[in-house]
């Protein structure tokens, strides 16, 4: 066809995709194919359906202004103005919303509430009702070990694989197994600063998930004098949104 590379690469791109698509199947396989796509579709969207109707379900009241002690203003805020909305005047409401739930995680004194938060965000749809997603994502996954081999892969991750640099689960290992050692001591490291915290403070409890995002900040403020509440006027939306635009007038001349 005497192409040009670029035009070669675009060729073979597009014919990849049609490949991958199940165009070299036979009708019957063609066929299958079509009702697996149908049903992963299906799935995917009651999938996030559910995680969404979970995480929008969840409301953690506080009537008690003792129990916002830690709470910077502004996320004082957040939850006086999702209390509002929520019908609630006089209270404050913490949600699974990221915005609401990790600050709150980050600043709360409260320790039980800081539990409860983040208990109820790690268990989304997993209460056995009609929310519950563990059989939605099995299934999820047997269609998608399902379409692969019909495509001639031995797995899902050797067919999303091969379009990565990793290019098959081996080569995704090599590089875990790399940094799992070494990734997995920093956390202990910092899970010892974050113990030697809590003993500090005169705490005799093991820390545990609810704790870390609390004192890592507590940490951060005695070994760096860094307030994140400190840095928010400078992170204003227009402020941000005119550095992103000064940015790439620099980079680009846009």
């Amino acid at each position: 066809l005497k192409l040009t590379p670029l035009q070669l690469r675009l060729v073979e791109e597009v014919y990849k995709g049609y490949v991958r698509a199940g165009a070299n199947l036979d009708a019957a396989k063609k066929e299958q194919l079509k009702k697996i796509n149908g049903e992963l579709s299906m799935l995917s969207v009651k999938f996030g359906d559910n995680l969404l109707h979970d995480t929008n379900a969840y409301k953690l009241v506080i009537d008690k202004q003792e129990d916002l002690k830690g709470l910077p203003p502004s996320v004082v805020a957040v939850g006086a103005d999702a209390a509002k909305a929520a019908g609630m005047p006089g209270k404050w409401v913490y949600t699974l919303a990221a915005p609401s739930i990790w600050p709150f995680l980050q600043y709360a004194d409260n320790r039980e509430l800081r539990r409860q938060i983040l208990d109820a965000y790690t268990t989304r749809c997993d209460h056995n009702d009609q929310w519950d997603n563990k059989k939605t994502i099995s299934r999820i996954a047997a269609l998608r070990v399902e379409r692969s081999q019909l495509m001639g892969y031995k797995s899902f991750a050797d067919f999303v694989l091969e379009e990565n640099m990793a290019k098959n689960p081996a080569g995704v290992y090599g590089l875990l197994n790399q940094l799992w050692t070494p990734a997995r001591n920093v956390a202990l490291r910092e899970a010892a600063d974050l113990q030697s915290m809590i003993e500090k403070e005169g705490g005799t409890f093991k820390l545990e998930a609810g704790d870390w995002r609390y004192y890592t900040e507590k940490v951060r403020v005695a070994r760096y004098d860094l307030d994140e509440q400190a840095l928010r006027p400078y992170f204003k939306s227009d402020n941000v949104v005119q550095g992103a635009f000064a940015v790439a007038n620099k980079l680009y001349g846009i």
